[in-house]
């Protein structure tokens, strides 16, 4: 066998070579490392957590759910009775705006005549006992009576109906103690 096939091809031939060699493959490591730091370190951190000792942080943890947007009603207190309108956006849009389970779309006044046909009063009726798929009040328990006939005006007199909006009743009279209507004292 010749020395030839047993000697290496490599670049670096003497010890000299190969501690430079050594020597530059860290200096090229460190300086890496270093340019890693400076860039990480060059911006401040916006990171969770960074501002959560800041009195503004603590006082927001600290205020009340209520403050975040929530309104809070008054059960005691008049009920103040929405429009036809705001009620279908709020309720029956789910159903009748893309004509779910067979529900007739809003303003598609073929869809609406046979139930047109049938009365006023029959339209109310299932829109407040529930038919078929659609739930009492159209799944919404809160909803007045009143709101909802408003909402079956709405939706019928867009598909082709002639309906008249419903009166609202007039709230009971305050009474005294003994059962009469209180009257004011006038001087």
């Amino acid at each position: 066998m010749s020395d030839a096939h047993n000697e290496q091809q490599s670049a670096i031939k003497t010890p000299k070579q190969l501690l430079a060699a050594v020597a530059g493959f860290f200096l090229v490591t460190v300086i890496g490392i270093i340019l890693l730091v400076q860039f990480v370190t060059a911006q401040k951190l916006t990171g969770a957590g960074t501002e959560s000792q800041s009195p503004e942080a603590i006082a927001e943890r600290l205020s009340p759910v209520a403050n975040a947007g929530f309104t809070f009603k008054d059960a005691s207190g008049p009920k103040v009775l929405q429009s036809g309108e705001a009620v279908y956006t709020a309720t029956c849009v789910a159903c009748h705006g893309a004509g779910v389970a067979g529900a007739p779309k809003f303003g598609d006044a073929g869809g609406w005549s046979a139930r047109l046909a049938q009365g006023y009063d029959t339209v109310l009726k299932h829109a407040i006992e529930g038919l078929r798929a659609m739930p009492a009040k159209g799944g919404n328990p809160d909803l007045d009576d009143v709101e909802v006939a408003r909402a079956v005006v709405y939706i019928a007199n867009a598909s082709g109906g002639k309906f008249k909006e419903p009166e609202v009743p007039a709230p009971a009279a305050a009474a005294d103690g003994a059962g009469a209507p209180a009257q004011e004292a006038t001087k």
